[in-house]
């Protein structure tokens, strides 16, 4: 099994999906109870939802599950929101604050360790290379960083999340107008909720990679699942949902791709 999966696009904008994948080695999956072979905290269906919304878009697409390593955490383990209840780089419970291995078989620092090394440095060695190609050919490049959430998850907010929430460090990672854009087109959207910088404002690769002083542009969209599938197993995909979702998520693309445009004119 590869670590990871690229969808090469001439395009300037680089979709980055790093929680879709389900694959566990043998030996970590082996050592997870039942919570944990359950694999709740998938962001389900993520590359069906946007799948062909961005026309000549590359795509990096992680296929190892989050609870083997995440690969939107600070591969130094350092927390993303420092006094708040989250997971971490090897996540030792679920979302709920639930355990999710046997007991006794948590991995120690030096499988954490191989398991960064086997799965989390490949991925974003794929993820820079595919910017560094596309920013080399636009002079910039967008990254989009796809993720979804169950709406309502007590250990991690209160009450329902909203539906479309924007990530930018606080508007550190993207142009203004980047931002601008995105926030406008999600409150704009009839029938929809969202917010920017609010409970989730970018995980480490937003965080990492947004560097819009030298043209690399992130921005993480956060969406809960409720707008497009099922929120418990079997997890289902619901069109009919997800349909209207796609609109919203096309327009945005659509205001992205305009932006690119004047980009590359300002450039010539």
């Amino acid at each position: 099994m590869t670590p990871f999966e690229v969808t090469r696009g001439e395009g300037p904008i680089v979709l980055a999906m790093p929680h879709t994948g389900t694959y566990l080695p043998a030996d970590a999956l082996d050592r997870l109870n039942d919570t944990g072979r359950a694999l709740a905290d998938t962001d389900w269906h993520i590359d069906r939802l946007y799948g062909g919304l961005v026309p000549d878009a590359t795509i990096v697409r992680a296929n190892f599950h989050r609870y083997c390593i995440d690969a939107n955490r600070d591969p130094s383990g350092q927390s993303l929101y420092p006094g708040q209840n989250t997971t971490g780089l090897c996540p030792l419970t679920d979302f709920e604050g639930v355990p999710i291995y046997r007991e006794g078989q948590e991995p120690d620092a030096d499988e954490i360790d191989r398991r960064r090394l086997a799965f989390h440095a490949p991925y974003h060695e794929a993820l820079s290379g595919e910017l560094e190609r596309i920013r080399a050919r636009h002079g910039f490049a967008i990254l989009y960083d796809c993720h979804s959430i169950r709406s309502q998850i007590a250990f991690l907010f209160e009450g329902r999340l909203p539906d479309l929430n924007i990530g930018t460090n606080d508007g550190v990672a993207c142009a203004s107008r980047i931002e601008a854009a995105v926030r406008d087109d999600c409150a704009n959207a009839e029938g929809f909720t969202s917010v920017l910088n609010g409970r989730f404002k970018g995980g480490w690769t937003t965080r990492h990679y947004g560097r819009p002083h030298e043209g690399l542009h992130a921005i993480q969209m956060e969406i809960a699942q409720i707008r497009y599938m099922d929120e418990a197993a079997p997890w289902t995909y619901r069109p009919e949902r997800a349909d209207s979702l796609r609109v919203v998520l096309g327009k945005i693309f659509d205001s992205l791709s305009l932006i690119a445009s004047e980009m590359t004119a300002n450039r010539e």
